[in-house]
């Protein structure tokens, strides 16, 4: 080991120790700070295509860990004009590290933009054969039509071709050559034709249809009218025949029509299989379907549609929702029927238990439920901790710490891949740090993991400790699981927007696992997963400076911005913290619609109800995760039954607008 790297071992122990014996860093510390540091200073440039900082810094830098990942973006930046004897002499010292990988992957389109497809084909031989990446393969047919080499054209070109969805555009030229040479031929289009409707992208299947009969057009239009107005389709049924293509366009119109309006779904569907001869799997599927979506939009109707299904058409979605159903209109009979009808090992289950205890209790079985109520208590979750109310029995928060085992660690602490994943994450380059950390945690035993996951912890990169933490198994270690990071900034903010900072610390656990620079696919973005155009509106309200994507990853302009936020739907939905959660997830005027028409409803039941698997979920997770953090920061419990008033009518909601 170089000199550098037995200085972060010795510090990656004593930090997983939390030894700290003076406030002066070690000079093995104080170095790498200085590297970091002087990294993070000449990255921006680097990553534009200017290389003088960081030749600059080479003093500094030249035997830093990360000093291949300067090189290679560099290199990735000017690919286009920089020699390229350079780069290939760089990826074959560093082929195997990840910024390599990454660039060698630019680096071959590169060379097919060019047309040398030649050396592109060599890399993909040695690289990407095999990996069936439609871009690359495309890429390589192209090479070796350009070579006069036609071995895998046909077999290969025909796989890329036959699937029902839009190829990569380097793609076409493949085609364009099978279709000269005869092998795409009619049977070909309408092969992917079939599997183009199948997938329901009618778009490619009228561009199919071209060379095809015109019926092929004329069904591709008509699937694309029973997607465009599915009411209107299966209002003028009558124009169809009792053929399998028209079947199934009206299987597809009614479930589309049943997602809002199941009950005109219904009246559709009780018309159409008298009329024409479905298959006894889609008139499970459609029945199955007009069911579950009664039950999700909350219609008195569902329990009737629901227990009306036959076994064959009944799945655990549908006897899941039944229960539900049946518990929003207190059918405490049925609620109790319905679990006892599921499987053993899906009526077993903590929730569904949970239920049928509450429903015996309404009943006046008191001693069957409070029996069933002490097993679940036994359960550090959310049912859990409701069944540890409803009988008055203590949460189960029993923490047992991982032991250090400073031999495991200081070996994993040496681990190449780890030394990379700790110094990205140390300059900011989380998202690259958890990739390659991952990917060595992966192939680790569990006791190794467990040390991995104190490592992490230690270094305050708390995703990383609380995912590997629970890999290894070890779900008892409260102090992994549930960090404190970012006290005073939390404490603060949560208490100017006036919430909890056990609840903030919660939504912050749930959204991201405190990861600073995460992005969601819907684009949001931090810590607590702000929206952009949510983090621009709330930091107008505080009056705040906002900087788009720069303002969400800043760690404490996240939680003041989200606690506000947070606390802005507090208010809006009149103190109600449940209401505040779902909203905060999936946005306040879904809550709005969620709500009851009229009256009061018990919280727990509101909860099961929540149409969206993910928001129920998401609340359940963090009332959870609340009470925990609660009691990590006072030591003291705070119940979840006191955290669940009474959700009221749309019309009683103070803050409703």
């Amino acid at each position: 080991m170089t000199n550098w790297a037995v200085s972060l071992a010795l510090a990656t122990l004593a930090m997983a120790a939390a030894v700290h014996a003076a406030d002066v860093p070690s000079p093995g510390e104080t170095q790498l700070n200085e590297m970091r540091a002087t990294f993070r200073a000449v990255l921006p440039d680097v990553e534009k295509g200017n290389w003088r900082p960081a030749e600059d810094a080479g003093a500094t830098l030249s035997q830093y860990v990360l000093w291949p990942d300067l090189r290679a973006a560099y290199f990735r930046a000017k690919i286009r004009t920089e020699d390229h004897g350079a780069i290939e002499s760089f990826l074959n010292e560093h082929g195997i590290l990840k910024p390599a990988r990454e660039l060698r992957y630019r680096y071959a389109l590169h060379l097919a933009e060019e047309g040398r497809l030649d050396e592109y084909f060599q890399i993909y031989q040695q690289y990407y054969q095999g990996l069936e990446i439609a871009k690359l393969d495309c890429l390589a047919l192209q090479a070796e039509l350009a070579a006069g080499r036609q071995t895998r054209i046909v077999s290969r070109g025909l796989d890329l071709w036959m699937v029902g969805t839009s190829q990569a555009d380097e793609c076409d030229p493949v085609f364009a050559h099978l279709q000269a040479s005869n092998v795409l031929t009619a049977d070909q289009f309408a092969a992917r034709y079939s599997l183009a409707i199948e997938s329901r992208r009618f778009s490619l299947a009228r561009y199919l249809s071209r060379p095809l009969d015109p019926s092929y057009r004329l069904q591709a239009d008509t699937w694309q009218a029973a997607q465009d107005d599915s009411r209107a389709f299966l209002t003028n049924a009558d124009q169809r025949v009792d053929e399998d293509v028209d079947r199934r366009q009206l299987v597809y119109a009614t479930m589309r029509v049943a997602y809002r309006d199941p009950l005109a779904a219904h009246q559709h569907w009780n018309l159409l299989k008298d009329q024409f001869s479905f298959s006894a799997a889609d008139r499970h599927a459609v029945s199955r379907h007009i069911a579950l979506w009664s039950a999700r939009l909350h219609l008195p109707e569902a329990t009737g549609l629901l227990s009306a299904l036959p076994a064959a058409a009944s799945n655990e979605d549908s006897r899941h929702w039944l229960v539900r159903a049946n518990l929003l209109s207190h059918q405490w009979a049925e609620v109790v029927r319905a679990i006892d009808a599921m499987p053993a090992d899906e009526s077993s289950e903590s929730e569904w238990q949970y239920w049928k205890a509450v429903a015996l209790r309404e009943l006046g079985d008191t001693d069957q439920a409070d029996a069933i109520l002490s097993r679940v208590a036994a359960e550090r979750s959310y049912h859990g901790f409701l069944a540890a109310d409803a009988i008055g029995a203590p949460y189960v928060l029993d923490i047992e710490d991982v032991s250090d085992n400073p031999a495991i660690a200081a070996r994993i602490a040496e681990i190449p891949g780890v030394v990379r994943a700790r110094e990205l994450f140390h300059v900011g380059l989380e998202g690259r740090g958890r990739s390659e950390w991952d990917a060595e945690i992966s192939v680790l035993t569990d006791q190794e993991q467990l040390q991995a996951a104190l490592l992490a912890h230690g270094w305050g990169w708390h995703s990383r400790a609380i995912s590997t933490v629970a890999s290894a198994g070890a779900y008892d270690d409260l102090q992994i699981r549930y960090p404190l990071p970012w006290q005073e900034e939390f404490e603060q903010h949560a208490g100017t927007a006036g919430i909890p900072r056990s609840w903030a610390y919660g939504i912050a656990r749930s959204e991201s696992l405190f990861m600073r620079d995460i992005r969601s696919s819907a684009g949001a973005v931090g810590l607590m997963q702000l929206m952009p155009e949510t983090g621009r509106m709330t930091a107008r309200e505080l009056n705040l400076p906002y900087s788009g994507i720069a303002t969400l990853t800043d760690s404490s302009s996240n939680i003041r911005l989200g606690t506000w936020y947070l606390g802005k739907m507090y208010s809006r939905f009149d103190g109600n913290r449940v209401l505040a959660t779902a909203a905060y997830n999936a946005g306040p005027h879904r809550v709005d619609r969620w709500l009851p028409d009229s009256g009061s409803l018990d919280a727990r039941i509101w909860i099961e109800n929540i149409p969206f698997n993910e928001t129920r979920g998401y609340v359940r997770r963090v009332l959870t995760d609340e009470a925990i953090f609660h009691w990590r920061i006072t030591g003291r419990e705070r119940r979840i039954s006191d955290e669940l008033p009474h959700i009221v009518a749309a019309s009683n909601q103070a803050g409703a607008n």
